[in-house]
């Protein structure tokens, strides 16, 4: 990915906000073994699992809120110099749930994340956008960074713009070196399945246990799915490489993969003979297809999706295979779900 960023994090404190969750996990750990020094995670775990952060002698972990100004003093007197900003309410159902809850914490923290990157004198703040978000339904494919929507369908995707927002203007006014990231369905290791949780956990989770993978729709949706090494290795640049700064990018495959397509084969790859199971598609599920123009990714950061889709599903499974307790004791379907995943569940309970 062009000029090697390693360098720019050895002996550095680097903060990580979200440092415990799928993309930040992996993160964390890739900075650590760069020898950033401290790397300091900061999460209250309200949507992630201390066992998912990397055990290394310069990683950091501070339990905390990213609205608590008192953490923020503490994680903040280390003097990070680089801050990967991941923490949000995630995601798109749990936001339509709990939409003041999502503002607050997607708003209100990234506002006192940013407030006090400046007071610090931060040198760099990477922000983890969402390109499934603010793009809206009717942007032309492929999805190009100058294509935003004030049409919305949800509080998550509502938020993540006005991150971006904020961040253009503690640029402006503060001069802080900003980089706006926005993912697309990231997967990888790391990510432990829930109820709002991503559809690649969740459908390898199930399969698993040997039941039906639930489609919302006619399963011939698209999405890009992007691996979370490839999302990591962009982030590492997107932290040290000048002309990154004030930009939005892409990060994603740049390829489509149907739904339907994904269950089929993540069925194959765990022997689940149960098959699928269709249900009605989620109101807000406004988008029939997702695919992201990379250009910009690549001209700026050097960026590559370089993990095939197969592989990165592998290595998932893999992770799901060597960590089984732990995830099948972390997943969370309580009782009194989202409508996401309520049918297939209370089936479920009727089956145990």
């Amino acid at each position: 990915m062009g000029e090697d960023p390693i360098s720019r994090y050895k002996d550095n404190p680097v903060l990580v906000t979200g440092g415990a969750g799928a993309i930040g996990g992996n993160l964390v750990r890739a900075l650590a073994e760069a020898g950033a020094k401290p790397v300091i995670v900061l999460d209250d775990l309200s949507s992630s699992y201390e066992w998912n952060i990397p055990n290394y002698p310069n990683v950091l972990f501070v339990k905390g809120d990213i609205r608590d100004d008192e953490v923020l003093k503490r994680v903040f007197r280390l003097r990070p110099r680089i801050v990967f900003h991941l923490a949000a309410f995630f995601a798109n159902q749990n936001s339509v749930d709990y939409p003041e809850t999502d503002i607050l914490v997607s708003g209100l923290g990234t506002i006192k994340v940013l407030e006090h990157a400046v007071l610090t004198d931060v040198e760099r703040f990477v922000y983890a956008g969402s390109g499934c978000a603010i793009y809206g339904a009717q942007a032309p494919l492929p999805l190009k960074e100058e294509f935003v929507s004030l049409h919305l369908s949800t509080p998550y995707q509502i938020s993540k713009m006005t991150g971006e927002l904020y961040c253009n203007f503690y640029w402006h006014h503060y001069g802080l070196e900003v980089v706006k990231t926005r993912f697309f369905n990231s997967y990888g290791p790391g990510e432990v399945p829930g109820q709002y949780r991503n559809v690649i956990p969740n459908f390898i989770y199930w399969a698993m246990q040997g039941r039906a993978l639930p489609i919302t729709g006619s399963g011939k949706m698209t999405r890009d799915f992007t691996f979370v090494g490839d999302i990591v290795a962009a982030l590492l640049s997107a932290g040290h490489v000048e002309a990154a700064v004030g930009k939005e990018m892409n990060i994603a495959s740049g390829v489509e993969t149907e739904i339907v397509w994904l269950a089929e084969k993540i069925n194959e790859l765990t022997g689940n003979k149960a098959g699928i199971a269709y249900t009605d598609r989620r109101k807000w599920d406004t988008k029939s297809r997702l695919m992201a123009s990379i250009d910009i990714a690549r001209e700026v950061l050097g960026y590559e999706p370089n993990t095939a889709f197969d592989d990165g599903l592998e290595q998932t499974l893999k992770w799901f295979r060597d960590n089984w307790e732990q995830i099948d004791t972390s997943a969370e379907f309580p009782p009194g779900m989202s409508s996401a995943v309520k049918n297939f569940t209370s089936s479920k309970s009727a089956d145990s």
